[in-house]
């Protein structure tokens, strides 16, 4: 049948802004998908414990008073769902996140600060996976199609609905309906098994990365560098800006 019609996990945050490693948790979701089929889904909203800026308030509707008000603290939040996400991983199911690099280093960044056990840790010493990232295979699968290379785009390209785009659950359902669509048009994808197509994707992050800066030091920024490192990345990796 394939990796793309059975269970998988959609998972997606809402953040105070678009550094993985200084953001903050505001949103998360974690959405049972099977067929494109919505089931279970676990929701949180936490209290950052900073001031969320106007422009992801912007973004995600999310208010500082609502936060305050409403959300639990934010290290009872990343505790919460890193247990949840390992709990899939340790049952073999692929979790399913756009942009994948980000949300799960933001995660770790937040386990770390609050002193939780990591995402490795919580494994045995095991990676995280295996994790499907729809913008990673996207690039690699159509790396010359014009256009941008967001979640509405994507999913407009692949006929995806996306209801309420940076809404943490509608966004992580249609990371994984998106996962399903791409394997769907191409068959050799869907014909992989999930710990081969997590293997294929660190080393199609890691192309990309390197075509992506190239690009860069001779278009724009002699100096540019692109982590090539997916889909966990440590603070020791952030390249300098």
């Amino acid at each position: 049948m394939g990796w793309h019609r059975e269970l998988l996990i959609g998972f997606d945050l809402e953040t105070t802004g678009t550094d993985p490693f200084e953001a903050r948790i505001v949103t998360g979701a974690v959405i049972e998908v099977t067929a494109s089929v919505p089931g279970g889904r676990r929701e949180w909203l936490a209290d950052p414990g900073v001031e969320i800026p106007a422009d992801a308030v912007a973004v995600h509707g999310i208010s500082n008073e609502r936060a305050t008000a409403e959300g639990r603290p934010a290290d009872e939040v990343a505790d919460a769902l890193a247990d949840v996400l390992v709990g899939y991983w340790d049952a073999g199911v692929p979790v399913v996140a756009y942009n994948a690099a980000f949300d799960l280093s933001l995660l770790a960044a937040e386990l770390r600060r609050h002193g939780l056990p990591s995402l490795r840790e919580r494994l045995g010493g095991r990676e995280p996976a295996p994790v499907v990232d729809p913008l990673t295979i996207d690039r690699w699968v159509d790396r010359y199609r014009r256009g941008k290379r967001n979640l509405e785009a994507v999913c407009a390209e692949y006929g995806v609905p996306l209801d309420t785009a940076h809404d943490a659950t509608s966004d992580a359902l249609a990371a994984a309906r998106l996962a399903t669509a791409i394997a769907t048009r191409h068959p050799k994808l869907a014909a992989l098994g999930p710990a081969e197509l997590h293997h294929r994707q660190i080393d199609w992050h890691a192309d990309w990365a390197a075509d992506f800066q190239s690009y860069l030091r001779t278009h724009s920024n002699p100096k540019a560098v692109i982590d090539p490192t997916w889909p966990l990345r440590e603070p020791s990796n952030t390249p300098a800006r």
